[in-house]
């Protein structure tokens, strides 16, 4: 179990919130593989009214690239930091009709079973302390049949080794970046099905792990809360 935290998290996102939206990693990381997971939504959707959850949504950056490609698509954005979630209260009003922002942990999301078509998560994977419980979560929202498309540094060769694991985790603290295999393990102790992985490399590589929610449902916990339906929600960011 990583010795990373909640806590060191929320520190650390609140501070880099100031700065989030023009960091160098919009271009080198953020962009590229954002474009990527929508281009894999838009290969299995097309333009299909679709019900999407971005976890680890900062300041929905990639929620509105979700909503803009995909005008037919509702986008949820779940946040634990609640100052990535105020930086961008201005995107969130320009969207209010295709996107409702949320402060939640990703560990104990607010919604109902199946509620959703696709989940992603872009990036912040890292920085959960608990994955696996975070991965059965997503897997729990998914409605049978929906997918889970999930990004994060890729560290199992060399170079991606000394960016995310030497560097990335000198910057950050003790960031877990999940090889290849631990994210095929992590999936399959979930329950998820076909899983896919692609590694795109770069200056800041990234694997796009992909993967269905059985057809046929599994024994899953109850929700934690209450299921989140009101898009009022996000006026209280």
């Amino acid at each position: 179990m990583s010795t990373y935290d909640k806590t060191q998290a929320t520190h650390e996102f609140t501070r880099w919130s100031e700065s989030y939206d023009r960091s160098i990693l919009q271009v080198l990381l953020f962009g590229p593989s954002h474009r990527a997971i929508i281009k894999r939504i838009k290969a299995e959707y097309g333009d299909q009214p679709i019900r999407v959850l971005d976890i680890g949504c900062g300041t929905g950056v990639f929620a509105s690239r979700i909503r803009e490609a995909l005008p037919n698509a509702q986008v949820w954005g779940i946040d634990l930091v609640r100052g990535m979630l105020t930086k961008g209260v201005e995107r969130w009003k320009r969207h209010a009709d295709g996107i409702c922002a949320i402060q939640a942990d990703s560990e104990r999301l607010p919604f109902g079973w199946g509620a959703f078509d696709v989940v992603t998560c872009a990036n912040s994977f890292h920085h959960y302390p608990h994955q696996d419980l975070a991965v059965e979560e997503m897997r729990r929202v998914l409605k049978p049949g929906g997918r889970l498309m999930l990004v994060d540094g890729y560290r199992d060769r060399p170079y991606g080794w000394l960016i995310y694991d030497v560097c990335v985790a000198g910057i950050e603290g003790a960031v877990h970046h999940a090889s290849a295999a631990r994210f095929r393990e992590l999936f399959g102790a979930a329950g998820f099905e076909q899983m896919t992985q692609k590694v795109h490399p770069g200056f800041a590589p990234f694997l796009l792990n992909e993967a269905i929610a059985p057809s046929l449902a599994r024994t899953i916990p109850a929700p934690h809360f209450a299921e989140v339906s009101s898009r009022s929600t996000s006026k209280s960011v």
